[in-house]
């Protein structure tokens, strides 16, 4: 298969993902093809989340892109009508990084039975943390000495951690294939970012 027909099955796979979570696909697939434009999609994740507040129930996705020189995040809510509208409405917004930004790429695994576990087996759960340095979380705490009766104050010691983007599937809420597209998409975005050429 060559490049040019690698492409279009994988436009089309991306299509075909937002169609299957049925969550306003026009709407998402436009914003997602708009900042895609012409570049070819390499590796892509479609993740609908449902999420419960008060007496509603909300619904957001997020679709993942990566591209030859970027990484492209679309997320995509439903409102409640408000002040500010008198029908329900979506919002839908991308951003676009290139991937010499992408500063960590974190793939945590959880995995039953470790004991047995056989290599190839899915888990039961991924959680893919992706920074770029747009959103930082600093937490701190006062510092101490190894003295339990010093009463000095020794300032502060914390830790900054890369927190743009975590996304979370499970086999059990998301079904095994998603999962799979998951682990997919960590590992294209892992050897893109470490690409020297890039």
């Amino acid at each position: 298969m060559d490049g040019m027909a690698k492409t279009s099955t994988t436009t089309q796979g991306l299509r075909a993902a937002i169609e299957r979570s049925g969550y306003y696909p026009a709407l998402v697939a436009e914003a997602v093809e708009a900042a895609v434009g012409g570049e070819p999609i390499q590796s892509y994740l479609v993740h609908q989340e449902t999420t419960f507040d008060q007496n509603e129930v909300r619904r957001h996705v997020t679709v993942l892109v990566l591209t030859d020189h970027r990484f492209i995040v679309s997320h995509t809510d439903e409102q409640a009508a408000d002040s500010t509208s008198p029908t329900p409405y979506a919002t839908t917004s991308t951003e676009s990084v290139k991937l010499d930004r992408v500063s960590s790429v974190v793939v945590s695994r959880v995995v039953a039975n470790p004991e047995s576990y056989t290599p190839g087996t899915l888990p039961r759960e991924v959680v893919l943390t992706i920074g770029w340095g747009a959103v930082s979380r600093i937490d701190l705490e006062p510092a101490a000495c190894g003295d339990p009766n010093c009463e000095a104050d020794h300032g502060y010691t914390g830790s900054s951690t890369a927190d743009d983007l975590s996304l979370r599937v499970s086999e059990a809420g998301d079904g095994p294939e998603t999962v799979r597209q998951a682990l997919a998409f960590a590992q294209a975005i892992s050897e893109a970012t470490a690409d020297p050429a890039r």
